[in-house]
């Protein structure tokens, strides 16, 4: 077992953020652009990862996010992010983000993402970071899951490496 001086909980960096969707942020129909779903996504992933690993850390990959319905002008956003799982010098972020009608107080979960950063030492180089020690049910299930994301992305990472390679 890793050293407990060098691991964490995820609920040592857990974030929540809030957003109010203004004007600014929907299309033609009233509704969040994807874009800055993403963008706020991106933001609570980084500052869950920054917080966990207590270094600078740069979005690696974004290797799904899932749309389910639409966020409308006026309600409120949440977005939950926590670590699922690290590796030596990485973690994957999960972040869920729920929307609320303050009219009706109704909640939606309305998108999904798991997003990859690497923490950077001072040179701009992969730096270690604190591993995770998952203790909840849904922290070990969240921790299992990650780690199939993790052989997909390796797979297709090499996968990339070598038609680059045959293109050369």
């Amino acid at each position: 077992m890793a050293d407990k001086a060098l691991t964490k909980s995820p609920s040592d960096s857990w974030v929540e953020m809030t957003e109010l969707v203004l004007p600014q942020h929907t299309n033609a129909l009233g509704t969040v652009f994807g874009g800055v779903v993403m963008s706020w996504v991106d933001i609570a992933a980084a500052t869950c990862a920054m917080r966990h690993a207590a270094k600078t850390v740069v979005t690696a990959s974004i290797d799904a996010m899932h749309f389910i319905s639409p966020i409308r002008l006026g309600w409120i956003v949440i977005l939950k992010s926590s670590v699922n799982f690290t590796s030596t010098t990485s973690c994957e972020i999960g972040v869920r983000v729920t929307a609320e009608n303050p009219m009706t107080g109704e909640k939606f979960h309305t998108a999904s993402a798991y997003l990859t950063f690497v923490a950077l030492d001072s040179f701009g180089r992969a730096t270690p970071i604190p591993q995770i020690t998952p203790t909840t049910p849904e922290e070990i299930e969240r921790a299992e899951a990650a780690k199939a994301r993790r052989k997909g992305r390796l797979e297709l990472r090499e996968r990339l490496i070598e038609r680059k390679k045959g293109q050369s």
